[in-house]
């Protein structure tokens, strides 16, 4: 009996990451920045799907943004809703602040410091891409 104690008070002690391996978090979580520099967006889990909202703006961008009746940028969900759709692809809604649109969007991870975010009409015939760098 006392060694069924003892061992479950080992077993209590132990850290959970000694119980067995913890996936790494997926690379496209992060802080990154539009080709100017003047937005940056912090992606992560927003329940199952990706998001990402606005958590520095440079000061033509909040002017930008005011033109198109929006108030403050800061926190804004820029990339909304989307779910994997392959290995380092996503599938979702972006969010152009200075059109006050939302357009359909897609995210590939080029590289671990690079996303290629693209906004689309007409259910996909006409894109445009970024590419954002990691912060």
């Amino acid at each position: 009996m006392r060694r069924l104690a003892a061992l479950a008070l080992l077993l209590a002690a132990t850290p959970a990451a000694a119980q067995g391996p913890v996936a790494p978090p997926d690379p496209v979580f992060g802080t990154w920045a539009n080709p100017k520099h003047s937005i940056e967006v912090r992606t992560a889990l927003c329940g199952a799907d990706l998001c990402g909202a606005i958590v520095a703006a440079s000061p033509q961008a909040e002017q930008d943004a005011r033109d198109a009746g929006i108030d403050r940028l800061i926190g804004i969900e820029l990339l909304r809703d989307y779910r994997k759709t392959g290995d380092a692809r996503w599938s979702g809604t972006v969010f152009v602040p200075d059109m006050g649109r939302s357009f359909t969007s897609r995210i590939v991870q080029v590289s671990p410091n690079l996303l290629r975010i693209s906004g689309c009409i007409l259910g996909g015939l006409i894109c445009k891409s970024q590419d954002w760098t990691r912060v």
